[in-house]
């Protein structure tokens, strides 16, 4: 059960780490705004997946951010090396969260059932203005 706990320490440091090496060090103009969502570190530590967003949306840029951070993963990895107080440093590879859109996406879609309803209510309100007997 402490082999858990370390691992969720150890993810958790690592994705504060390359979430600041992608902010302040990753320079190529196809990776905008990267956000590190989560980082998930297998139990030996030897291997991360790490989940980004990107502020745009489309496909084929975040294919393309996606293949810019996978190919500077040993990059990433040499920085993140130097600032993990670990033996190992996990090999790395990007993964897209869609995590985000996909709330945001259902969001959008309550909220559009709602005022559905609510369109609803109001037209059959207004046909049932007959007053009631007490």
């Amino acid at each position: 059960m402490a082999d858990f706990k370390r691992v969720d320490r150890f993810s958790q440091q690592l994705q504060r780490e390359v979430a600041l090496i992608l902010q302040r060090e990753i320079k190529d103009p196809r990776v905008v705004m990267p956000t590190v969502s989560d980082a998930e570190v297998s139990r030996d530590l030897s291997y991360a997946k790490v989940f980004v967003t990107f502020l745009q949306d489309d496909e084929e840029a975040v294919k393309e951010a996606l293949d810019v951070l996978n190919d500077a993963s040993g990059y990433i990895r040499s920085l993140l090396g130097k600032r993990l107080k670990a033996r190992v440093t996990p090999n790395l590879k990007f993964v897209h969260d869609r995590s985000t859109m996909d709330g945001m996406r259902m969001s959008a879609l309550v909220k559009q059932v709602r005022a559905e309803d609510e369109r609803k209510k109001s037209e059959h309100g207004d046909n049932n203005d007959t007053p009631q007997d007490d």
